[in-house]
């Protein structure tokens, strides 16, 4: 007896959706990205610009600050326009290309 070919819609990875089992996957390894990347920006401020302790404070809620409203603004347009897949392949794509450009803030 031959297995029919499961439709697009019973496919599944470890019982999840393949959509949200690859956003997942791209979702964790840019958050180790970031966090590989973010945790020395105090260390690069503070001793390589010489920046002070208050400034880099500053930077960092002007950067949570910054975080939150585009969360809001997102949040907002992908209620509105309906295509989350297309917002989250932009907003990880644009991750992805802005962190090499870190490498050149000291130029």
């Amino acid at each position: 007896m031959s297995e029919q070919p499961l439709d697009k819609s019973e496919r599944k990875i470890f019982g999840f959706n393949p959509n949200v089992f690859f956003l997942g996957i791209v979702s964790f390894l840019t958050d180790v990205s970031s966090e590989m990347i973010f945790t020395l920006i105090p260390l690069f401020l503070s001793n390589v610009l010489g920046a002070a302790t208050t400034i880099v404070g500053l930077v960092g809620g002007i950067s949570d600050s910054t975080d939150a409203l585009f969360w809001i603004a997102s949040g907002w347009l992908s209620d509105k326009i309906r295509k989350r897949k297309a917002l989250a392949v932009v907003g990880y794509s644009l991750s992805t290309v802005v962190k090499p450009l870190m490498y050149i803030a000291s130029a």
